[in-house]
């Protein structure tokens, strides 16, 4: 789950950036385990017809069959277990008995499990049956753009050199970075320090990663303007110009020799 920059506390206020012992990392392996289970699920059950109320039902079903609470759940108020946004949809789309799926749409799935007291957050785009060749190029290099991003993540390394490499990349295959969200920290809570941006911006500090951070990197790719509007619904954004956007988000820990991708999805 994204949050809003605007909404980011000023340097000043800032807490310092948490370090996970050994613990407190298998507890999160296990949260995220949980978080890509669902998602992998999710990717092999959706097909046209389907509501996105009934991802989130299976979603709460199976976080909690597996010991986990959903993260997103109450969170602020929001009202369910995932974040379903469709096409032009950017982020934080609320699930709906109404909202049907339908074949050619690109799909963002977002989810987070709550276990033993920390959570795993990832997201996935879905391509609904076949989908136009500017949506599955969109989608593509959204996904690439995220590893392009934890590429650049070991001890030592520079937040701004995860942020540059998501941005250059997206810009050299013609989309737009949404500058209006932003990744975070993650493990006690669903948003910890850092803000991890996807693109260069010196309006935070450029921390100095160490190992045992973990992060919630989630570049999100919109096919024209960067710009986004909130629904009246106080959670949905979409693209100002209707344009598709695709994300894509990894629970990602820090190690002295570069990365493990706490929610990879190939694992369970």
């Amino acid at each position: 789950m994204n949050i809003l920059t605007n909404l980011l506390p000023t340097p000043k206020k800032r807490r310092s950036v948490e370090i996970k012992s050994d613990r407190e990392i298998e507890v999160m392996r296990q949260a995220s385990r949980i978080v890509a289970t669902v998602l992998k699920e999710i990717s092999e059950l959706v097909q046209p017809g389907m509501t996105t109320w009934d991802l989130d039902v299976h979603a709460e079903k199976r976080i909690r069959e597996m010991g986990a609470t959903p993260s997103f759940k109450g969170y602020h108020g929001f009202p369910a277990s995932i974040c379903s946004s469709i096409n032009h949809e950017v982020v934080h789309g609320i699930p709906n008995k109404k909202k049907v799926i339908r074949a050619g749409d690109v799909l963002k799935v977002d989810t987070g499990a709550f276990y033993e007291g920390f959570h795993g957050d990832s997201c996935i785009t879905i391509a609904v049956g076949e989908v136009s060749p500017d949506a599955a190029k969109l989608i593509h290099v959204a996904e690439q753009a995220l590893y392009k991003g934890i590429e650049q993540v070991r001890a030592g390394a520079f937040l701004l050199e995860l942020a540059g490499a998501i941005q250059d990349y997206v810009e050299s295959n013609g989309f737009k970075v949404v500058e209006d969200f932003t990744g975070h920290g993650v493990g006690r809570n669903l948003h910890e320090e850092p803000s991890v941006f996807n693109f260069r911006t010196y309006q935070m500090p450029n921390v100095k990663l160490k190992a045992g951070m973990t992060l919630a990197i989630e570049p999100i790719v919109n096919a024209g303007s960067k710009n986004t509007r909130i629904l009246p619904d106080r959670w949905t954004a979409v693209t100002v110009d209707r344009s598709l956007s695709a994300q894509f988000e990894h629970t990602v820990l820090v190690t002295e020799t570069g990365y493990e991708i706490l929610t990879n999805r190939t694992l369970v």
